[in-house]
């Protein structure tokens, strides 16, 4: 029996269980609580907003669901920075509204080292769409609008660099442009997708769900490590590149509700190297959904659409903190 197939059967089996753990969950006051190191902590990473608290704790393909938006957006991305074409209709149809790509380009790459890595990177997205959506079956949402256009001084790249001060008003930024441009896009994602996956992992009942989570949360942290550390490479003889990673991350920070759980590339004294972004006790950090969903939304406040989703991710986990 394929992965796939065991992943979607179990769905007929949970229903007794989300009804009790729902009914935990309203009794909790709507927290997620895991017992690390001897404390309760959050299990969504402690932000604010979680907006699926007053109705429970959000089931195993709601969590899938969510994931499944942020595949979709990464997996567009990278398809158009390597190939200038996006995702086929057949792998973006499913739940919800089907929206259109506001579409990037090919990027012209004059490093092979970062041309190598962006093709991985893509191949290894465009798997976890596929594998997301095999898993969740005829449950699968649809990919919703997204904005990854490279020239529209109002588009989502381009606001999210100015709010990190890369570009002035009226200016667009293009991730698209060049070699420097495509890894300060990516990073503009990656980090973020490590984060979200480790603030879902604990909301996860199911076994099988958990280890693919899991799986897809290690892929992930590789990538982001890949971009973090090319960044800082190509950053030793640009040290404008340094400064702008740290900056798109300083913005992000500023956007989550959650704290400052958001580290540039650089560590704390002159010449250091900060690839892992970790805690005091050398944890990953966690986003929870909304949190995520404020980055992806470029707002700090409350919403349900914007930024790199003009019409918001489909499912019902979709409101930003």
């Amino acid at each position: 029996m394929s992965d796939a197939k065991a992943i979607m059967e179990t769905f007929d089996r949970r229903a007794e269980r989300r009804r009790d753990r729902r009914q935990f969950f309203r009794n909790a006051g709507g927290l997620s609580l895991g017992l690390v190191g001897g404390t309760l902590i959050s299990a969504c990473g402690g932000g604010s907003g979680n907006n699926a608290g007053a109705a429970g704790a959000p089931t195993d393909a709601e969590i899938l669901n969510f994931a499944l938006n942020l595949e979709y957006l990464e997996s567009q991305f990278y398809a158009y920075a390597t190939t200038g074409a996006g995702l086929p209709a057949s792998m973006t149809a499913g739940v919800g509204t089907m929206g259109a790509v506001i579409a990037g380009q090919q990027v012209p790459f004059q490093d092979p080292v970062v041309k190598a890595y962006a093709n991985e990177i893509a191949k290894d997205e465009r798997e976890h769409v596929t594998f997301l959506r095999s898993a969740l079956g005829s449950a699968a949402v649809a990919q919703p609008a997204i904005d990854i256009g490279g020239t529209d001084p109002n588009g989502a790249f381009s606001n999210a660099a100015r709010a990190a001060g890369l570009v002035g008003a009226g200016a667009a930024f293009n991730p698209y442009a060049n070699d420097n441009n495509f890894l300060l896009g990516a990073f503009i994602f990656e980090d973020v997708g490590v984060t979200a996956y480790k603030g879902a992992s604990p909301l996860i009942t199911n076994k099988t769900f958990l280890e693919a989570a899991a799986g897809i949360l290690a892929a992930e942290a590789y990538h982001a490590g890949l971009v973090r550390t090319t960044l800082y490479a190509k950053g030793i003889d640009a040290m404008s590149l340094v400064s702008a990673a740290n900056a798109i991350s300083a913005a992000r920070d500023s956007l989550d509700n959650n704290g400052h759980d958001d580290q540039g590339i650089t560590g704390t004294t002159a010449g250091t190297s900060n690839i892992v972004p970790l805690d005091d006790n050398g944890l990953a950090f966690s986003r929870n959904y909304a949190n995520v969903l404020n980055i992806v939304y470029l707002t700090s406040s409350a919403a349900m659409k914007g930024g790199f989703f003009p019409n918001g991710v489909n499912g019902t986990l979709n409101m930003s903190a």
